[in-house]
């Protein structure tokens, strides 16, 4: 099955080719591990950890690389806040941004990488570049890449010039710079700060240097995708590129970009000064269910922005509610029809629904556009008769949606036990009897003591998680 996906290099839709059939190498940047991973990180993980998803159901090989910044300025400062070491406050953030993507279901990437663990592959992409005349050293400071040596700087993110702004951004500064642009590759050993030994002198590695090693180490000079949030675009991916090809000779580095919208918290950005910043777990501890927050993600196109409000959120939450109850149905058809029955090929059926939504992801995963199809499906399920809906296929359905969407909507509504289906129908049996009062008393021993809810319908009883 073909894929399109935007080109952030070529600013168009284009049909994703990997170079070697279909292998695909993925690359994604992971988190600088100094705290707790926030909403922006959700939206970013969850969308690629779809994406991976999408390119395995279109008969992909994917091996989906994601590293781990667990040296930099910021877990540096951190730990002197706390009076810490780098190396506790590194392997805390870790594990609990870990933690935090099994709690989403993302669980696409097959291999991270922690940047430490592969010193030697920076310290060869440094002495390389030095080698070929694309970096000059700052006593005292560290070893820079020289823009000027590379011809082609700017092709991803069209950024050739100085602008106002860029002392906000994290471009490295120094007096002694020979270009506004050039940035470390190396930062000399300063005080008690972590180093680590090299033959251009001891010290740690710059931002940048660390992604090129860590790819270069997996795939090799070249390879398929790589992706990150839209911030990243500039400078940090500019300079990947500016690294990697510089000691190649090799052009594209990467042969698709694809970057993902910022996420804005009631319209402004997320910061901790304006009291609108959110973690992850802060919002589960809420209460709300992480898949709630996976559906809510992909309510919006992934390079779009998105605008997190809790009403939204709420909004996300009965979505997925309504969701399991119709995962729910699946168990209620199997009791209500005959073998034969299961197998006709009449009544409500999603597989067609289920190319629809495939297309639809397949074409620049377009997200909205598949729960658009799901809805539309999921509600002609509900206004059919139970009779008329083919389970088979709408138990394909369900699994195509926790495959490829990673909702787990079939193991988070597993089968009511044989006791409280006997109950349902004994209530039934009250109702048609017109015992009004031994079918109340049903109801609320069957809903108080088993988690669901009932709901009377035309077609009889059916039940829900409550």
């Amino acid at each position: 099955m073909n894929v399109q996906l935007y080109n952030t290099l070529s600013k168009q839709k284009e049909l994703f080719q990997p170079a070697d059939g279909t292998a695909v190498r993925m690359f994604v940047c992971g988190p600088t591990v100094y705290d707790l991973s926030h909403l922006g990180h959700a939206k970013t993980y969850v969308q690629f950890d779809v994406l991976a998803r999408v390119l395995r159901a279109a008969g992909y090989n994917v091996t989906y690389l994601q590293n781990i910044t667990d040296i930099d300025d910021k877990i540096i400062d951190r730990a002197k806040e706390r009076s810490s070491n780098w190396q506790d406050i590194r392997t805390t953030f870790e594990h609990e941004y870990l933690h935090d993507m099994r709690l989403l279901n993302n669980t696409s990437v097959s291999t991270y990488a922690r940047a430490t663990d592969y010193m030697s592959d920076i310290i060869s992409q440094v002495e390389r570049l030095v080698e070929g005349g694309h970096a000059y050293t700052i006593e005292g400071d560290g070893i820079y890449f020289e823009i000027a040596t590379f011809k082609d700087y700017g092709k991803l993110s069209g950024r050739t010039e100085i602008k106002e702004n860029d002392s906000q951004t994290r471009i490295d500064h120094s007096d002694n710079k020979r270009g506004w642009n050039d940035f470390a590759l190396w930062k000399f050993a300063r005080g008690d700060d972590p180093s680590w030994a090299a033959p251009f002198g001891d010290g740690r590695p710059g931002w940048h240097i660390e992604d090129t090693a860590i790819s270069e180490h997996f795939f090799g000079p070249q390879y398929d995708l790589h992706g990150g949030a839209i911030d990243l675009i500039f400078p940090h991916h500019e300079a990947e590129i500016t690294q990697m090809e510089s000691i190649s000779g090799l052009a594209p580095f990467v042969r698709h970009w694809t970057h993902t919208g910022f996420l804005t918290i009631n319209g402004e950005k997320m910061s901790k000064s304006l009291g609108n910043f959110f973690t992850i777990r802060e919002v589960i501890e809420k209460g709300y269910e992480p898949m709630a927050i996976r559906l809510l993600m992909l309510q919006t196109h992934y390079r779009s922005a998105m605008n997190f409000t809790f009403e939204n959120l709420d909004a996300a939450v009965n979505r997925l509610r309504n969701w399991k109850a119709i995962a729910a149905l699946r168990h209620q058809i199997h009791d209500r029809l005959r073998d034969d029955d299961d197998k006709a090929d009449d009544g409500v059926s999603p597989f067609a629904s289920k190319q629809a939504i495939l297309e639809a992801l397949t074409d620049d995963m377009n997200t909205p556009e598949a729960l658009r199809i799901i809805e539309d499906v999921f509600s002609k399920v509900l206004a059919s008769s139970r009779e008329a809906i083919h389970r088979y296929a709408l138990i394909e359905l369900l699994e195509l949606l926790d495959e490829v969407l990673g909702l787990q909507l079939l193991s988070s509504t597993p089968d009511i036990d044989d006791q409280t289906k006997q109950l349902i129908i004994e209530r039934e049996r009250a109702r048609d009897a017109k015992q009004w009062d031994r079918s109340d008393e049903l109801r609320q021993r069957i809903e108080t003591h088993n988690g669901i809810t009932l709901r009377d319908t035309s077609d009889g009883t059916i039940w829900e998680y409550a």
